[in-house]
């Protein structure tokens, strides 16, 4: 039977929450979730320590035809870097931080996933 868009995004909530909870846990703090603009939306922004991070949460069931993490590809790391820079702009606050990007790797049951965290997955530089 196939998911109807509130499974799918309930599933993606709570993908996202278990994600978060992980960061928080390993010490980071939330500074927004779902922060989206015209080009995009970032999951995920962060702190760890003065490093602004954000954050892409990809969730697959089933890992065999490649995990989340192998989907954020030059063409997905381009659209969030463009996504951070309008976050950039909109809080300026932040805008002298050093940043990085790190992506979250979800699989299985999405109410309790298995998490893989990828801290510094890629540079803005090289996508």
């Amino acid at each position: 039977m196939a998911a109807t868009v509130a499974d799918t995004r309930r599933r993606g909530a709570a993908v996202e929450a278990a994600a978060c909870a992980r960061l928080c846990r390993a010490g980071l703090r939330e500074v927004a979730s779902n922060a989206g603009s015209r080009v995009g939306e970032i999951d995920l922004v962060m702190l760890d320590g003065e490093t602004l991070v954000f954050v892409e949460v990809r969730y697959r069931r089933d890992s065999r035809f490649g995990g989340g993490a192998a989907s954020v590809d030059v063409h997905k790391q381009r659209k969030l870097v463009r996504a951070a820079q309008v976050f950039l702009s909109r809080h300026p606050r932040h805008a002298n931080r050093p940043c990085r990007f790190d992506v979250v790797d979800a699989s299985g049951d999405p109410d309790a996933p298995r998490l893989e965290w990828m801290r510094d997955a890629f540079r803005a530089d090289d996508a």
